[in-house]
């Protein structure tokens, strides 16, 4: 019997339970990568005073972490399917572990950017072995759809979590009595959580079948540099001190287009491919992969704006910003929740659809979100007064974050099943992977968009609005606050308004072109058919 026919025999006869720590230990793994993302985002001004870090240097952080996960996910996946999924996540983990070590302990800021590059390469083989493991290990159908809702949960709750864990370690000063600066301790805190993860995947799970010797070498060169090339060029390109005129960024996204156009062609040519293009001959599949890159365009503009605006606007603390995204969490469970109890009743364009709508009615509410601008308004306020002093969180917040969180757990758990679900189970690994990429370089790409238009408009309103509210009385600080609140506001309603446009357009993907039914999720194996070994 052949490991493949074995892993399988062991999931027909796996206990309940022993699905259930499964799903507890892939969740947990995929809710410490994405997390990751933005834990540390609080703590950057902790980290650039105590490492003397420039603020150029300082979104490195970020960046180095991002670019190093969106590159790498292709190659990731794919190592999986050649030499056993369960292998690559354990050793992804214990990569992302010792790197979160790495940056808790750093002491130069080589030291901490380079754990966090190094953190970027364990997420890239962790997430899609987790994402692929999942279909492997689950039975097509309820245990599957439930599965999935977790993982969908877990995936878009992270980011909330993460702002929200960000903020409190970041404002400790000592753990167990030792003083210790709380921002190392948002690394620190994965390091026990990846190896346990890692110790424990050979208990709760089976391993794939490995196929070593079919890695294409060429298409792992090339794809991988290109999409590095990529994430950088759109990275860079939503960053202020740099646009897309920048020509930084464009030589790196030709550069990538280029090196991705080379890939391309050595794929269509090789016997075992890095990616086999007959993943995107299923036109399920390929709707499902590009609706799952248009929506998280559009979602990184409620997270990136709407936390700024929050702290920036409205003046909140870095922690109580992150609990005021709390409510996302809890609407993305409610809404996974839902969305995997109906799925194997309801064809997926019916909760997915539905989904995307609500998702782009709360970023158009965001979009009407108004402050005062004028130094009349602003003086009754008080001198320098607080511009977003009139705005009430519960009525013009908090109902649309958790719109938009129902409305992305409708969305997630139908697209990621369609996405992956009649794979060729040795193609499960790089599947995974090409949907991590559709929402690494879909976000890349929405933020890098909305960042432009958030920045002209920005710059127009402060010109705008300078000459008025200084000959209406506003001066020092106060008129520089008056000016950054309005502008600000302005940039952002309306990066808010082009999401809401963006998802939309998901939405119109779906509703035109995703036709499968919802019967055919119950079945399992490439196209429907029983998959022999």
């Amino acid at each position: 019997m052949t490991d493949l026919a074995k892993a399988e025999e062991h999931t027909a006869s796996a206990a309940p339970a022993r699905l259930g720590w499964a799903l507890v230990l892939i969740s947990m793994a995929q809710l410490m990568v994405v997390l990751d993302s933005t834990i540390a985002n609080i703590a950057l001004p902790y980290i650039g005073n105590d490492l003397d870090i420039t603020q150029a240097n300082l979104s490195w952080i970020v960046t180095g972490y991002a670019l190093a996960f969106g590159g790498l996910l292709l190659l990731g996946g794919r190592l999986g399917d050649l030499y056993g999924r369960r292998r690559v996540f354990m050793i992804g983990l214990s990569v992302f572990a010792v790197a979160s070590l790495l940056g808790g302990l750093a002491e130069a800021e080589w030291m901490l950017l380079a754990s966090r590059a190094l953190q970027g390469l364990g997420a890239a083989l962790a997430s899609p072995a987790a994402l692929a493991l999942i279909t492997t290990t689950f039975p097509a159908g309820p245990a599957r759809n439930r599965a999935f809702a977790v993982y969908a949960a877990m995936s878009g709750a992270g980011a909330a979590v993460g702002l929200i864990l960000g903020g409190w370690l970041t404002g400790l000063d000592s753990v167990f009595g030792l003083e210790m600066s709380g921002w190392r301790l948002t690394f620190l805190i994965n390091v026990p959580i990846g190896l346990i993860a890692a110790f424990m995947a050979p208990r709760m799970l089976a391993e794939s079948e490995s196929h070593p010797g079919e890695l294409d070498i060429p298409g792992a060169i090339t794809g991988t540099l290109g999409l590095l090339g990529v994430v950088f060029g759109l990275t860079r390109a939503g960053e202020a001190a740099h646009g897309w005129g920048d020509p930084g960024t464009i030589a790196a996204l030709v550069f990538g287009a280029a090196l991705l156009g080379v890939f391309a062609l050595i794929e269509s040519r090789v016997q075992h491919p890095l990616l086999p293009m007959r993943i995107f001959a299923n036109r399920t599949r390929a709707v499902s992969f590009a609706a799952m890159m248009m929506a998280p365009a559009a979602m990184f503009s409620m997270f990136y704006f709407l936390s700024l605006f929050i702290q920036q606007v409205m003046g909140y603390s870095s922690l109580h910003a992150g609990f005021a995204f709390l409510p996302f969490s809890v609407g993305i469970v409610l809404g996974a929740g839902l969305s995997s109890n109906l799925v194997g009743r309801v064809n997926p364009r019916y909760l997915s659809g539905p989904g995307t709508l609500l998702a782009a009615i709360s970023l158009f509410a965001f979009s009407r979100i108004d402050v005062p601008d004028s130094a009349a308004d602003v003086l009754a306020l008080g001198q320098g007064g607080f511009a977003g002093a009139d705005l009430n969180y519960w009525t013009h917040l908090f109902p649309f974050i958790l719109l938009m969180s129902f409305g992305m757990g409708l969305t997630f758990v139908p697209l990621t099943l369609t996405a992956v679900h009649h794979l060729r189970t040795e193609d499960s690994g790089i599947g995974s992977g090409v949907l991590n990429t559709m929402q690494q370089v879909g976000g890349a790409l929405g933020l890098a968009a909305l960042s432009t238009v958030a920045l002209h408009f920005t710059t127009s309103q402060a010109d705008t609005a300078a000459g008025p509210l200084a000959a209406g009385g506003l001066k020092g600080e106060g008129l520089r606050a008056a000016i950054f609140q309005a502008s600000f506001t302005e940039g952002a309603t309306h990066a808010f308004l082009i999401g809401s446009i963006m998802m939309l357009g998901a939405s119109l993907v779906v509703w035109l072109l995703l036709d499968v039914k919802h019967e055919e999720l119950a079945t399992d194996g490439p196209e429907g058919a029983a998959v022999h070994v």
